[in-house]
């Protein structure tokens, strides 16, 4: 019997991707050792961030990095280290009273994850009129927009990375860091391309954060948040249980800024934002993983996936596999009625696809969280579904 259903809870099939609704994707058998090595010690915790932040810092190139509890936990505690930096009052302060509460960020980038940055006492200032993205015109928001918009409550810049963000990540840095503004960039699910992992900070980001539980393949409460050395050092001590003597404390030399901080700040705004030791060691493995083994051979591997499902459904009609880093199967209905009523069949069988594409009558097979086993039943099903809904 399988703790699930020692459990009275069902697996379903996830051929909708890493989504977090749906558990998220599963971990390579040495990642979830390293997890199961880790919760049968215990260490200092500012020691195994150390040891996180050199796996990071070597993945990425940025100065220094910490594992959190996942990427909007990430956007939470950048956010609050833009506001602080190693202002241990403001720290102290925050989310009330402080002196720098406001991102800039455009309006054609706002999405639901951005609200992270609230927990943190922040409020967002909209620039650009996105005529592009609403259909009405060519035009986004511009650099001017962001430097014209910032202010002495202005705590830093968020940049939400798509492959058609505008304006441009180094247009934005050039104009905030004139200003003296630090620019922190949500990269959630901008994996793979591995080269990735170092562009933003490539481009002048302060702050980057990447999910550690989507195609990195650590555990799905993860998170990394790299960048400056001061900033990750904020970031960290507001995250950090504080609770013993301040001359038993200091910041292990990856994050160097101990000397700049007269005194410990109460816990911080991030305790909520923690990752357990085994949730670290995961992430580290997963991560030294994901880089070794280079984007070909991973895109191989989910392609080959995809061709078995494929191959299962036979000669289904409207069937395509697409390029790129991550391939996903389309299955092309003859309308978007057809295509949900598919959905809605498939999810009564426990099996989850994308529905991204629903109102195109497209229904998307996402690899990236598929197990071996799933991949005949999946293709099975989506026949099966497909054909009845016509």
């Amino acid at each position: 019997m399988t703790i699930y259903e020692r459990l009275g809870v069902t697996p379903i099939i996830n051929a909708a991707g890493t989504n977090t609704r749906l558990s998220g994707g599963m971990m390579h058998p040495e990642v979830r050792a390293a997890m199961a090595e880790a919760a049968d010690r215990c260490v200092e915790m500012p020691d195994l961030q150390a040891a996180a932040s050199r796996a990071i810092s070597q993945a990425t190139g940025a100065e220094a990095g910490i594992v959190t509890s996942g990427a909007a936990a990430g956007l939470l505690l950048g956010a609050a280290a833009c506001a602080a930096g190693l202002d241990v009052a403001v720290m102290n302060a925050i989310p009330f009273d402080m002196k720098r509460d406001r991102f800039v960020m455009a309006r054609s980038h706002r999405n639901m994850y951005d609200r992270a940055l609230a927990g943190a006492g922040c409020r967002i200032d909209e620039v650009g009129i996105p005529d592009r993205v609403s259909g009405a015109g060519i035009r986004d928001a511009e650099p001017e927009d962001f430097a014209a918009a910032f202010t002495d409550r202005t705590a830093g810049v968020l940049w939400v990375a798509q492959p058609w963000s505008e304006p441009a990540l180094e247009d934005v840095v050039r104009v905030a860091h004139a200003a003296g503004i630090p620019v922190m960039v949500d990269a959630a699910a901008q994996l793979p391309p591995a080269a990735n992992l170092r562009r933003f900070f490539e481009a002048g980001a302060d702050l980057v954060c990447f999910s550690g539980g989507k195609a990195i393949g650590g555990p799905q409460a993860s998170g990394i948040l790299a960048g400056r050395r001061d900033l990750v050092a904020s970031a960290l001590m507001q995250m950090l249980d504080l609770d013993l003597p301040a001359a038993q404390f200091a910041l292990p030399a990856e994050f160097a800024c101990d000397a700049a901080a007269r005194h410990l700040p109460r816990h911080g705004i991030g305790r909520p934002c923690k990752a357990g030791k085994e949730e670290i060691v995961g992430l580290i493995i997963a991560l030294q993983r994901f880089v070794a083994e280079g984007d070909a051979p991973r895109t191989a591997r989910l392609r080959a996936r995809l061709d078995t499902v494929r191959a299962t459904l036979g000669n289904a009609p409207g069937v395509t596999i697409t390029d790129g880093p991550v391939p996903m199967l389309l299955i092309t209905m003859d309308s978007p009625a057809e295509a949900r009523a598919a959905e809605a069949q498939l999810r009564r069988r426990d099996i989850h696809v994308g529905q991204g594409r629903l109102r195109d009558g497209v229904l998307v097979v996402n690899p990236l969280a598929l197990a071996e086993r799933d991949l005949v039943p999946l293709g099975v099903a989506l026949r099966e579904a497909c054909l009845s809904a016509l």
